[in-house]
């Protein structure tokens, strides 16, 4: 007896020992719980990702802003029309005539406060501008256009918004909805987890979860999907150590800010805030009724309820929630019907209202601030970034290059199972702001950023560079003549490189404008060597190329591999008469009290002079004139100047276009990206994307003042020789230096009959006025 006494006592002692090593073991891992909770909560819930910008637009009077342009940008910031606006972020329109209240918006040099204004528009653009107060407006800007955060966890993407910033409809249906207890419990609710199960059981399908939001919140923070019982025992736990630590009001806000509500590609559109711009493209504060019931709806299951893909189901769960609402006296029954009658009002996908995603552009606004900041900088200190980006112009880069795309491949007689690729790139010449970038055919796509990241050979597009080498050298002008013949050169390797033309013929002695315009291989190889190589790939580095290009000969044919954007680096330099202006996509960078941090000031830079720049530029022009470019003219107006050069690179791999008017630069590529022939020129493959983007922009000719050592010469295009405006085989008006004396087509030499015949009629014309 005593022994078995014994052994009942010894199997007692095990069982206690057992219990009291695992409440030991229990203890310590819900004591390193706790401080996995608190330490990254505390410290998560106040991460304030960094806020991207596009240039604000500025109104003023003279602006060439009809009704329609500035009521289409009103919608593009997400603005509500109304009968008479009276809250921010609403206007209303009678004829010409704007009335808005602007947003409350803190820009890097001011805090802009709503107030009405009420603009007066005509067929040239606005005639004037007033305030509340019947005071004159001189200049007032718009808020911002929202392109995006810079939140790297996961590919999250979001906009933290404050309880201050959230109306109290949202909170109160997100209670009714999904936890009805969440001010009463402290962290789960087993009487709602009983009663989900009955009624999921009971439907056959998952109608209700028993999760409480602190739960879900948890879920969202620190766990993954998996559905193991070890996973609920551990959520729970944490969901009740977070009820100790916070306050249901932050429990609340951070749930608010983090609740995963839909995808955009590879970009988790996660919090409130951000979903009120993916949704409805406004801010969260600006919801109405049904569109808050609406982002409820979505939270249950946002790939279920997908509005864009299932209006119909989204539909019924939000009158749902909005019924919901009204038996819980969060809302009177007659406005749950009213809300209920209106549509979802959702905005379309890849739309540009109230806000944008913009992942090339995006990508450049990243390197550039990763030079002065820490990446916790950007993803933590809630910096505004204030960017150059034009949406409008970006919009018109997204359309000309997928119009075009889709075009040439069903055109194309050349078929490929990769598809065609491309990018544009466009800037402001005199400032140097990137104003738009498309990295890729599906611009939303957040890959590879090819307008950064693509090396590739860029064919002729190096031309006007070795033309300004050799004009800059003294030795030539635009009027010069230059052997089109044949060319070998022996390489170090014993190698005899002999180039073609892509016509594979010899055009013999032409000028250096027709060269040029006509892309002619042999006589800018014959210039090239002429000058000299040094010279040549110097010239590179001088007007922005960070590393020189080797002394090679086949560089003069543009065997070299640069990026889209080092490309419109280049041609920045031809645009702005000679000066460079390094390219730049941030204006200022303010921190979350609205206080500068830095603002990128505008450098400019002489690179190379500014008469042989001029004659370049008037040569290019000539591109689009009577050479490569000329089938531009189709889509830009005549009176419009614009110049540019084409480039096609070995086998037909790439397709470029490089070109500017007054006041836009863009360059444009075209291939595949397994480097694959394309069998597309520049000409055919990137010019229709450049001149269909130019003629969507309005806009203005290039036009620069003729240099005093300069003179304007006309001669035949064809020979260079000297001709008249009326006289010579396609004459055509050139820049040279003063002085030049150029032999002349013997069929336009003045004659003494002549002059008396001119004389003779101007005579007659006095008389007949008379």
């Amino acid at each position: 007896m005593s022994a078995l006494k014994k052994y009942r006592k010894q199997v007692f002692a095990g069982i206690a020992l057992a219990f009291g090593v695992a409440a030991i073991a229990f203890t310590v891992w819900v004591f390193m719980l706790d401080r996995k909770i608190t330490s990254q909560f505390e410290g998560r819930r106040w991460t304030l990702p960094a806020q991207v910008y596009a240039q604000p637009t500025e109104l003023y009077v003279g602006q060439a802003f009809s009704a329609d342009t500035l009521e289409q940008e009103l919608q593009r910031l997400g603005y509500q029309r109304v009968d008479k606006p009276q809250h921010a972020g609403s206007y209303s329109r009678q004829g010409t005539r704007v009335d808005l209240i602007n947003r409350r918006f803190q820009f890097w040099d001011a805090l802009q406060e709503p107030q009405l204004l009420s603009i007066k528009t005509s067929r040239t653009g606005i005639e004037d501008m007033r305030n509340g107060r019947n005071e004159e407006v001189p200049i007032f800007r718009l808020d911002p256009l929202l392109i995006g955060s810079i939140f790297p966890i996961h590919g999250e993407d979001r906009v933290v918004v404050t309880p201050e910033e959230v109306s109290q409809l949202l909170p109160s249906a997100l209670k009714v909805v999904e936890d009805r207890k969440f001010d009463s419990h402290w962290g789960v609710n087993p009487s709602a987890i009983l009663r989900a199960a009955f009624v999921n059981l009971r439907a056959g399908q998952i109608e209700q979860g028993g999760s409480t939001l602190t739960q879900q919140l948890v879920k969202s923070y620190f766990l993954d999907n998996r559905r193991t019982m070890g996973r609920k025992v551990e959520e729970a736990i944490m969901a009740m150590l977070l009820e100790v630590h916070f306050s249901k009001r932050d429990l609340m806000n951070a749930y608010i800010n983090e609740i995963y509500l839909g995808q955009d590609g590879r970009r988790a559109i996660h919090g409130f805030g951000l979903a009120s711009q993916f949704y409805f493209g406004k801010p969260l504060a600006e919801l109405q009724l049904h569109e808050v019931a609406t982002l409820v709806a979505i939270v249950r299951g946002p790939s279920y309820y997908d509005p864009r893909r299932h209006p119909k189901r989204v539909r019924e769960r939000r009158d749902m929630v909005l019924k919901l609402m009204a038996e819980h006296g969060v809302i009177a029954p007659d406005m749950a019907q009213k809300a209920a009658k209106r549509p979802l009002s959702i905005v379309g996908s890849g739309s540009q209202v109230g806000g944008g995603y913009y992942p090339a552009f995006l990508d450049l606004v990243r390197r550039t601030l990763r030079r002065d900041y820490r990446e916790e900088d950007l993803t933590e200190a809630g910096l505004r970034i204030f960017s150059t980006l034009d949406p409008t112009v970006q919009t018109q880069a997204e359309k000309a290059l997928t119009t075009e795309l889709d075009r040439l491949e069903k055109t194309s007689k050349k078929k490929s199972k990769v598809p065609l690729e491309g990018v544009v790139v466009v800037t402001a010449p005199q400032n140097g702001e990137v104003i738009a970038m498309v990295g890729g055919r599906q611009a939303s796509f957040a890959g590879f950023n090819r307008a950064l990241d693509a090396k590739r050979s860029i064919g002729s597009l190096v031309k006007p560079v070795i033309y300004l080498a050799a004009i800059e050298s003294g030795q030539y002008n635009a009027a010069s003549v230059v052997e089109d013949g044949p060319v070998a050169v022996k390489l170090a390797n014993g190698q005899i490189w002999q180039p073609k033309n892509i016509s594979e013929q010899f055009y013999g002695p032409v000028p250096l404008v027709r060269a040029l315009a006509q892309s002619m291989n042999l006589a800018t190889v014959n210039l090239g060597l002429s000058v000299g190589l040094p010279k040549v790939t110097r010239e590179f580095v001088a007007l922005g190329l960070e590393k020189e290009p080797p002394q090679l000969p086949s560089v003069l044919l543009g065997a070299l591999d640069v990026s889209p954007l080092e490309v419109a680096q280049l041609y920045n330099a031809f645009a702005n008469g000679g000066f460079s202006t390094p390219l730049r996509a941030v204006r200022a960078v303010v921190d979350t009290e609205g206080k500068p941090l830095k603002s990128f000031a505008l450098e400019v830079t002489p690179v190379a002079s500014p008469d042989a720049v001029y004659q370049v530029n008037r040569m290019m022009v000539e591109v689009i004139e009577h050479g490569s470019g000329r089938s531009a003219r189709a889509s830009i107006p005549s009176n419009i100047v614009v110049a540019g050069k084409s480039g096609t690179s070995s086998d037909y791999r790439d397709s470029w276009f490089a070109g500017f008017s007054g006041n836009h630069l863009a360059v444009v590529w075209i291939g595949h990206d397994d480097n694959s022939s394309t069998g597309l020129t520049g000409s055919a493959g990137s010019l229709p994307v450049w001149s269909r983007l130019m003629a969507s922009l309005g806009t203005t000719s290039w036009s620069a003042p003729l240099p005093e050592s300069l003179q304007e010469t006309w001669i035949e295009f064809p020979t260079g020789l000297a001709a008249r405006p009326d006289c010579g085989d396609e004459p055509i008006a050139i820049a040279v230096p003063r002085g030049t004396q150029l032999p002349m087509q013997p069929a336009c030499q003045s004659n003494v009959f002549g002059e008396i015949g001119e004389r003779a009629k101007e005579w007659w014309r006095g008389v007949t006025r008379q």
